[in-house]
């Protein structure tokens, strides 16, 4: 599989904020706060096109990852990745792609409480910063 990166437009909010909610599902559901409402409007609520990168594999968008700044580093945000790539490396590659681009550091994010995702974070040196219980706040500083 080979994966590019476009901008996003307003136009892909909508598919997007399925798509959170479908890769979102089990992990929601397992920390009991799934709301097929509420996740696909978290994701409208906060979604800038202009910060959001659609992530298309083998043509198709499959995809997506923000990279926000803010006064505290750099918040990687929207990260979703279809279940019919996932496990095939391409989270991995978009991942270190991300981590080569010049944004102030340290770079930040969220995960769920158990969330396999988090084992991708680690690998590439995100470390445990704080929880809630919901989210755990990784940090990578170098």
């Amino acid at each position: 599989m080979r994966w590019t990166a476009r901008p996003s437009t307003p136009d892909d909010a909508t598919w997007i904020a399925e798509l959170r909610a479908v890769v979102m599902r089990p992990d929601l559901e397992r920390l009991g706060v799934f709301s097929p409402e509420r996740v696909r409007q978290r994701f409208l609520d906060a979604f800038d096109p202009a910060l959001t990168r659609v992530i298309e594999v083998d043509g198709t968008d499959a995809g997506s990852i923000a990279i926000r700044p803010a006064s505290d580093g750099t918040w990687i945000e929207h990260f979703y990745l279809d279940e019919r790539v996932q496990g095939a490396g391409i989270g991995t590659q978009v991942l270190t792609a991300i981590l080569t681009e010049d944004h102030p550091l340290p770079w930040r994010i969220n995960v769920l409480q158990q969330s396999p995702a988090r084992r991708l974070y680690e690998r590439h040196g995100f470390v445990f910063d704080s929880e809630d219980e919901v989210d755990v706040f990784l940090v990578r500083r170098a």
